[in-house]
């Protein structure tokens, strides 16, 4: 009985010889075409492919196997070339998907001193020093609060990151 490493391999390798066989036809019909330039070729090629398909058997003739081996493993070498430049998948995650930040995710864009900082929420933060210690920290300082009007835009976010100046 075959084994089942056996059976994967044919399956898989199966449509590669299929398409073989059929090459083996094309380059049967092309040979049967009459003329001789490539023009006159492709005139008459219809008639060579009547003439090359009314059998269900492929062409055995060295030059129609030869071009049946090189389609097949043409298509099989571009299905490889295409498997090598697939997009790294984070199997057993959904394809995309992005995860919630930790504090030590913020923890370098926030100043120490609380008064530096933009505040965005009740525990992140952004330094508003241009040239931070670490120069790949440094960010835009710009913030697009968006909100219909009398939602608290000023009263919940301006306000409390105004500084706060001693009279």
């Amino acid at each position: 009985m075959i084994n089942s490493r056996t059976k994967r391999l044919v399956l898989l390798n199966l449509p590669y010889a299929i398409l073989g066989l059929a090459a083996t036809k094309l380059g049967a019909a092309w040979r049967m075409s009459e003329g001789m330039g490539f023009s006159e070729k492709m005139l008459h090629l219809t008639a060579g492919l009547d003439t090359a398909f009314s059998t269900p058997w492929p062409s055995f003739l060295p030059q129609d196997v030869f071009l049946g081996v090189l389609c097949g493993f043409g298509v099989w070498l571009a299905v490889q070339l295409k498997k090598k430049n697939a997009k790294k998948y984070r199997h057993g995650m959904e394809y995309g998907s992005a995860r919630w930040g930790t504090a030590a995710d913020i923890a370098p864009y926030i100043d120490p001193v609380f008064s530096n900082n933009i505040i965005l929420t009740q525990t992140e933060r952004l330094t508003m020093n241009s040239k931070p210690k670490d120069p790949k920290t440094a960010r835009n300082k710009n913030v697009l609060i968006v909100g219909g009007s009398g939602s608290g835009k000023t009263r919940f976010w301006l306000k409390p990151s105004a500084p706060v100046r001693a009279v």
